[in-house]
């Protein structure tokens, strides 16, 4: 039987909670304050942890921290009970390293849900754990291929659809494995229009440069769709790469790739028509580094429109107009390209 720690101030909101779960099949602690339930989860360690986030003694945003650096405590499940619904308070809650929020009120069926979601999410990446250092040594592999090691054992935090990750002008204190989903970095000028800088997708590591460069962020990481993120401490990373040298020639080398990528964007804004830098753009995104096609790209119009750095209705007429050439195909799946090479060589 599954315990789950209930820390809840009011007490009608922890008792009616606490009754749900435990109809649920789960065996249930309750603390009336933060303070009481870092005491409670210290003597009984539970399988997730539900917290409100105002409360007298010691907020949710104390025991959440309390959790993270307790060894005794490390890998639990958090999931946030709040009323107030500000991004603010989501994002902070997230940073520090919050598996899911519930906002009051919420019924039966979102709790419990939440709480299926988190226990069977743990489980999951308990069982999907890589080999062991002496298992990898034994196979022959590589510090390059283990530094996906890097978020193993870590705890997947689950991040909805144009949800904010961070923020231009914050100051990092992580680096970001990205285990499911997308992610677009952008910036702004004094106008809000946006460039995008950088798209991730699975098994992609991001929000390194300001880590490494010792600056805040100059951008700003937005999801695409609901994306599950590894989040792995600076001081975590700082010493991996002193002690795998084959990780930092692997950062080194994605460094490299995004500095070499941005020039040629610069290059083809500056000088390519807006054809040229369409047709590169979309060769870009969807084809594999041999030059044969993957995916169809699934980005919407604006977005689009923000890697190119080009309107929306421009992008749309090009796009139109490459359509006409069966040179691409659109549909609800996205953009495919039927000729690559076409696309590739034509004298715009």
């Amino acid at each position: 039987m599954k315990t789950i720690l209930l820390i809840e101030d009011n007490t009608i909101i922890r008792e009616n909670t606490a009754e749900i779960l435990e109809l649920a099949g789960y065996r249930v602690l309750t603390a009336l304050n933060g303070k009481i339930g870092v005491e409670l989860a210290l003597a009984d360690r539970p399988d997730l942890i539900i917290c409100d986030i105002m409360m007298p003694v010691l907020d949710g945003y104390g025991v959440l921290h309390i959790v993270n650096k307790n060894p005794a405590l490390t890998g639990i499940p958090f999931i946030f009970l709040t009323a107030k619904s500000e991004r603010i308070d989501f994002r902070r809650g997230m940073e520090m390293g919050a598996d899911d929020y519930l906002t009051k009120p919420f019924d039966d069926s979102e709790l419990l849900s939440a709480v299926e979601g988190r226990l069977n999410r743990f489980v999951n990446l308990q069982t999907g754990q890589p080999k062991s250092k002496e298992d990898s040594v034994k196979s022959g592999d590589d510090e390059d291929a283990g530094l996906h090691t890097l978020p193993a054992n870590r705890k997947l935090h689950r991040v909805l659809k144009k949800q904010f990750v961070y923020s231009e002008g914050d100051e990092p204190a992580r680096i970001y494995y990205l285990k499911s989903g997308r992610v677009k970095t952008i910036r702004a000028n004094n106008d809000g229009k946006e460039l995008v800088t950088g798209l991730y997708g699975t098994d992609d590591f991001f929000g390194y440069l300001a880590l490494l460069e010792e600056t805040n962020y100059t951008d700003s990481a937005l999801t695409l769709e609901d994306s599950e993120l590894v989040y792995i401490p600076k001081e975590d990373f700082l010493n991996y790469l002193a002690t795998k040298p084959g990780a930092g020639r692997h950062f080194v080398s994605l460094l490299a790739g995004n500095v070499s990528e941005k020039e040629n964007q610069l290059l083809s804004m500056a000088y390519g028509s807006l054809r040229r830098r369409v047709g590169d753009t979309l060769l870009r995104l969807s084809l594999s580094p041999t030059g044969e096609p993957t995916m169809p790209i699934k980005l919407s119009r604006d977005d689009l429109a923000a890697v190119i750095g080009t309107a929306t209705e421009s992008l749309i007429r090009i796009l139109t107009e490459f359509k006409q050439d069966n040179l691409i195909e659109i549909s609800n799946a996205g953009i495919r390209i039927l000729e690559p090479n076409k696309l590739r060589t034509a004298n715009w």
